[in-house]
Order: C-alpha cells, then structure tokens, then sequence
C-alpha cells in the first residue's frame, strides 16, 4: 500500500507521524503547497517526497490534509488523475465541516470516502480521532485504516450527523485544555508557586484525572464529589467556579466552535 498526503500542515505532519509507526516511511509520500515544508518533513521521517499528480495517480490511500477553504480547488487540480486510475482509491478528507457528498462532487467522481476528525495530540499517539464513511468504503479499507491509525491513540467511528458537535469536544477541546491548565498553573503562582512547579502539578492533575475516569468509568460529578470534602477548601474552589460561570463557559466555547464548524463547511 502507498499512503499519500497531500498537506503537510500540523494535523497533516501528526498523521504522517503515526502512520509511519505502522507502514514505514518507505509507503509515505508527502505533498504540500509549500514543498520545502514537505521536504523538511520527508527528511526528517525518512519519507517519500512527491507531488499532487503522482500521489493521485498512484497512492492507495490519500490523506487531503488541506484547509476547507481550499479543498476544492485542490480537488480540481487532481480529479482527472483520480478519474483515470483503473484502481481503487480511498480519499481521506479532514477538512472541517465538509460532508462526505460535498467531497464527492467536488471529486466529480464517487469513490470510497473517509472523512476523519483528528486533534493534535495524534502526534504522540495520545490523539482522539472520529470518523465516518460512505458506503463505497469496504470493512477491509476500514480495518486497513484502523491499523494505519493505531498509534495516534483512540479511533470512534460515528454517524456523520454528529462528527461535526463531536469534533467541537475532542477537536477543538484541546486548546480549551490548555488554556484551563495554563489558569490552573497561574493560579498556583499567585499563591506562590514558581510557574515550572505550578506548570508540572497542573499538567499531572489533568493527566491522572482523566485516567483515572477512563479506568474506574464512573460520571465526572461522583469523582469531583469524592475530592470536595464537606466544609474544606476544594468545594470552596468549586463555589468560585460556579460564581464564574466556569460550566457555562465551557458549554459556550464548545458551541461556538460547532457553530463555526458549520459554517466552514457552507463555503
């Protein structure tokens, strides 16, 4: 199998990252608008340097790692190679906001579609990755890409009517991560820590909170009831949070982004 990747972008770079833990950078070939981003990136992981035109005409699998504003016209520039291949093709689609029947008719052509939802922590395996596809994409393209993806970290397949409010959470909701950790951090500086300490207490409290859920699977709100002691100073803390609307907030930003995200795939 020969993967492509047309966009070498920073959720583009933390795919290839992944897939070449699986398939070796001899089966990746990289392509990007700007070809010495590309080619730093091919030098580094010991991957293939290519083109637009020869990935289409002859990778297996290709990544359009390109922004929704974009993904059009690189369709155009490709889709008479695609459509002249006598072989099978599965296009991988992340932009955002894109449905898979919009991809199609840019494509100008039906093939098997995949159309994926990674966030950022993918480059270093810890990554939540959705996706969905049309029913061109056969149960053996779906176990293929499973095990091209297995060391981005977690994979759901999800209805597509809901990829993209679930992208607004994992997507999207690592920037919101750091900027809560960030706060957590400054927090202890206030109160005296330096900002190294508070950084590595903050960032190991999200770490253990979240395994911590993921292995005893009980609901969030009996774990944060097991840490707020009656009278003490956590559920003080949590007083605050609520004073701030801080649940609300939350609530707000993952809207907002889901909203955009909607709107991104109008265009």
């Amino acid at each position: 199998m020969k993967i492509g990747f047309i966009g070498t972008g920073n959720m583009g770079s933390a795919l290839v990252k992944a897939a070449i833990k699986s398939v070796g950078g001899d089966s990746i070939y990289l392509a990007d608008a700007n070809n010495e981003k590309a080619r730093v990136l091919s030098d580094v992981l010991k991957a293939n340097l290519s083109d637009n035109k020869y990935i289409a005409e002859n990778c297996d699998y290709i990544f359009l790692g390109v922004k929704p504003q974009v993904l059009s016209n690189m369709l155009s520039e490709i889709k008479g190679f695609l459509k002249n291949r006598k072989d099978k093709v599965v296009l991988v689609s992340m932009a955002a906001g894109v449905k898979i029947e919009k991809i199609e008719k840019m494509a100008d052509g039906r093939y098997p579609i995949i159309r994926i939802m990674p966030n950022m922590p993918v480059a270093i395996g810890e990554g939540m990755t959705l996706i969905c596809s049309n029913d061109l994409v056969s149960e053996d393209n779906k176990n293929y890409f499973a095990e091209l993806m297995k060391y981005s970290g977690k994979t759901d397949f999800i209805d597509e009517k809901l990829i993209d409010a679930a992208s607004a959470v994992s997507g999207c909701g690592p920037a919101f991560c750091y900027m809560f950790l960030d706060s957590l951090a400054d927090g202890g500086v206030e109160c005296g820590l330096p900002k190294d300490k508070a950084l590595l207490y903050a960032m190991q409290t999200l770490i253990g909170s979240s395994k911590m859920l993921d292995e005893t699977k009980e609901h969030p709100s009996k774990l944060k009831d097991m840490v707020t002691s009656p009278g003490g100073s956590t559920i003080k803390g949590v007083h605050a949070l609520e004073k701030g609307k801080f649940r609300a907030s939350v609530i707000d930003a993952v809207c907002d982004s889901y909203k955009k995200t909607v709107e991104l795939g109008k265009d």
